[in-house]
């Protein structure tokens, strides 16, 4: 059985550490698939649990000098009363995502799961045993389980720092004194003997102490038979190092023969600078983050329930389904759930994105983490834990910021043989210049130059941040990429289909005129025809009723009532006769409509239904009912034209109602009477015009032409909407979101761009350079002519460093 595996996983320093994880985890049997993100440090993988267990992946990955963060918790168990129970809560267990291995001990009633760090939480452990028909037995003072994720990236970043700290109170005196000394400032004793002990005695400091992670990051990578940026760097910054001993050692001995200057200032500035530029780099990936982290940190830590009489406040794990839940004024509501009483304004914006607060009262769905406004409503828990509309969010986003964009294809195959590349390139440099200038010092500069400008990292930071990034972004706006090749795909669309009801409309009717006859008062009209309705089900009558009551006009209940099929109904209110339906009951009852047929005609044009109304045989009125525009439909699809989409609708209704849709909403092209089934065969059609297709409706009548668009996007509001139905689900009811979601896309691909170039332009523009290529023109600076390793090393970090914060741009882009 397959089951896909999610790890955390540290010690990663370049893009190359990534395809040496990847390839070490495939070499496992049973696992099928694999691959590893470098910008979130996760790797994803296939398992074949007949086969194999995930912690066999893991010792491997460990095995290669990575670390995998994992947690591990102990859960006491009651209900058990054989061994097959306890075979039962391991094989559920098991099942969960994010766990890696559980065992259950019938004997000592306790189970251990061991599970990968930031993916699975206690509540859900005691979800799955409580499903399972057992219990758990929480402790007094019930303590969440750590974020070890978060620990271990804080530790890593905590051991950064003081690795930064230690190099710089060693190498800033170093350099100050070697430069002095260079330029003539310090005085003859600069140039005694001992000096360069104290040279050696302080670059030795740094070269192993604070170096001495890439040594071992350099050894683990060439035993898993791979080449990193650790090992460019020990490299570079050894030969330096080596290079000064060489000096004073053939100096001791009274030989030139490897000149006379020593380099330990710059093995020294060569791994403090990178180190410097590894830790800015790594608080900058947290950053790229910031979305998920601000999504979790909305779920409340607790809820406010009412049992056995009593209101108690309880942690949010502890709430199960059909607990009655309290939310006061101000509050986070904490579960997925139905108001059971009270009215309040909800503030939906954290998860949909819309600013202006909903409406809520009783039977009415609310979602957690939202924010309660000024009144106090019950609510039934009906979503919990991992099923709650926040935690299906988070996953969804996770996965997309995760998932691996095709435009990355390109960047790994290039990867794979950079490292090495770069390797044999430094020592043919090396080479070259040993012949040519005669200097063996010289040669190992520019063999050191080489090797420490090549920067690996920013060609594996180049895509991840900045799908990480975009991801965040359209979750704070209730945007939601199913993955990146989504992302990716929406830049490239030049026609959107918009399915008409529930997305260009409402998707419900209302009245939107009101005619009178010759002295007929209208709201004695209403009064009659809504009393009339109050006996039907029908959705034009229940309108007409809501209409009524928003005018605050009283209504009654009918007397006597007959529904006539396919004409309308008749009613007794007040002892009068009142009819309400089309035009065809008008005639059968044989009812004058002279005085308003032209009007009927005029709101029939406008594709609007008309309903008349007769009170004891004579014509007093017509109610119109159609369904409107959705505020922002007109806006949005003014702004895809703007854009150059072609705008298409398709409708089940006729032609006309369709071209009168069309031309309120702005559509320059409408097709109706389409069947549902029959969507997906427009939307081909448009493809084989050459268009790149968004296909935009409401996740579940539109499923087939979902599917068949480039990009599927779905729009609801809130919990009604089907996460998992198309690449794109937009949270809010508002077509405003789909000019967005394509403007996030373009954003989001255009700053890829930005920094493949710089990634790539970086490495092909400074490695020559690097290597001598501009040594022979004399007309240009003496630092490029002649690229000192301390300059190399400090582009190599800023490199890194401008490619994540690039990314991070995105996060103020105006949608």
């Amino acid at each position: 059985m397959d089951k896909i595996v999610t790890l955390p996983v540290t010690g990663m320093t370049c893009a190359n550490c990534a395809k040496t994880i990847a390839r070490q985890a495939k070499k496992v049997d049973g696992v099928s698939q694999a691959d590893v993100n470098y910008a979130s440090e996760r790797l994803t993988f296939s398992l074949d649990t007949a086969v194999a267990t995930p912690q066999q992946v893991i010792e491997r990955i460990e095995n290669a000098g990575f670390g995998v963060v994992t947690g591990r918790v102990e859960l006491p168990i009651t209900g058990m009363t054989c061994t097959n129970c306890s075979r039962t809560i391991t094989r559920k267990l098991n099942k969960l995502d994010g766990v890696l291995e559980a065992d259950v001990n019938y004997a000592n009633e306790r189970a251990i799961v061991t599970y990968a760090a930031g993916s699975v939480e206690k509540s859900d452990l005691i979800h799955t045993i409580q499903q399972a028909g057992f219990d758990v037995v929480q402790a007094a003072e019930d303590e969440e389980l750590e974020d070890a994720e978060a620990a271990a990236r804080q530790a890593e970043i905590d051991h950064q720092t003081h690795r930064l700290i230690v190099g710089a109170l060693f190498t800033i005196p170093l350099f100050i004194l070697s430069m002095g000394r260079d330029f003539g400032l310090l005085g003859e004793w600069a140039h005694a003997p001992w000096v360069n002990y104290l040279f050696l005695a302080l670059a030795t400091v740094v070269q192993f102490y604070v170096g001495w992670d890439y040594y071992v990051g350099a050894y683990k990578s060439l035993r898993a038979g791979s080449a990193n940026m650790d090992v460019l760097v020990a490299m570079g910054s050894t030969v330096a190092y080596l290079l000064s001993i060489g000096v004073m050692v053939a100096q001791r001995f009274g030989s030139d023969s490897f000149g006379h200057h020593v380099y330990f200032e710059t093995s020294a500035v060569i791994i403090t600078l990178i180190v410097a530029g590894k830790l800015l780099e790594a608080r900058a990936k947290g950053q790229t983050s910031a979305a998920i982290k601000a999504l979790i940190g909305l779920r409340p830590k607790t809820a406010r329930v009412r049992r056995n009489g009593q209101e108690i406040e309880i942690a949010l794990s502890d709430v199960v389904l059909g607990d009655e839940v309290v939310v006061r004024p101000g509050e986070k509501i904490p579960v997925d759930g139905t108001v059971l009483s009270g009215r309040s304004a909800v503030d939906e914006s954290m998860l949909t994105g819309e600013s202006l607060p909903v409406d809520k009262s009783e039977g009415d769905s609310v979602t957690g983490a939202t924010l309660n406004g000024h009144g106090l409503i019950t609510l039934q828990a009906e979503k919990i834990g991992r099923d709650s509309a926040l935690a299906q969010i988070i996953k969804l986003v996770e996965q997309a910021q995760g998932s691996r964009a095709p435009i990355q294809r390109v960047v790994d195959q290039v990867s794979a043989w950079f490292v090495p590349a770069v390797i044999a390139l430094a020592f043919v440099v090396f080479g070259i210049w040993w012949v040519v200038s005669g200097d063996f010092a010289t040669a190992l500069l520019r063999l050191t130059a080489v090797l420490v400008i090549a920067c690996p990292c920013a060609m594996g930071l180049a895509t991840p941040t900045s799908i990480m990034v975009g991801v965040g972004k359209g979750a704070e706006n209730g945007i939601l990429f199913k993955n990146s090749e989504a992302l990716e795909q929406g830049h490239k669309v030049t026609a959107v289909v918009l399915d008409k009801t529930g997305t260009i409309t409402n998707g419900k009717p209302v009245v939107t005129d009101v005619s009178m006859a010759n002295g007929v008062d209208i709201r004695n009209l209403l009064h009659l025809a809504a009393s009339a309705e109050f006996g039907s089900e029908h959705p034009l009558s229940k309108s007409i009723i809501d209409y009524a009551t928003e005018q605050e006009i009283d209504l009654v209940e009918p007397t006597e009532f007959e529904a006539i099929a396919g004409h309308g109904i008749t009613a007794q209110i007040e002892g009068q006769t009142v009819l309400v339906g089309n035009k065809r009951l008008m005639e059968r009852e044989r009812v004058d409509t002279a005085s308003l047929i032209q009007e009927a005609d005029v709101l029939q044009g406008q594709a609007k239904t008309v309903m008349w109304v007769a009170v004891d045989g004579q014509a007093t009125g017509l109610i119109a009912v159609a369904d409107t525009l959705k505020d922002g439909s007109h806006e949005a699809i003014q702004t895809l034209k703007a854009a150059g989409l072609e705008v298409v609708m398709l409708t089940g209704d006729n032609q006309a109602t369709a071209d009168a849709i069309a031309a309120e909403a702005g559509v320059s092209r409408a097709i109706g009477e389409v069947l549902p089934a029959d969507k997906s065969g427009y939307v081909q059609k448009l493809q084989n015009e050459g268009h790149v297709v968004a296909m935009v409706g409401d996740g579940i009548n539109d499923a087939p032409a979902l599917a068949q668009a480039d990009v599927g996007v779905a729009i609801g509001t809130g919990t009604d909407v089907a996460l998992e139905t198309a690449d794109v689900t937009l949270m809010r009811g508002d077509l405003r979101s789909v000019p967005q979601a394509l403007k996030l896309s373009r954003a989001t691909i255009r700053n890829i761009r930005q920094n493949l170039g710089w990634a790539f332009g970086y490495n092909v523009a400074l490695i020559p350079i690097a290597a001598g290529a501009l040594a022979a023109f004399t007309f240009l600076p003496i630092y490029l002519r002649e690229l000192h390793p301390m300059l190399a090393a400090g582009a190599m970090a800023f490199s890194s460093i401008s490619v994540v914060t690039n990314a991070l741009r995105l996060r103020k882009v105006k949608l």
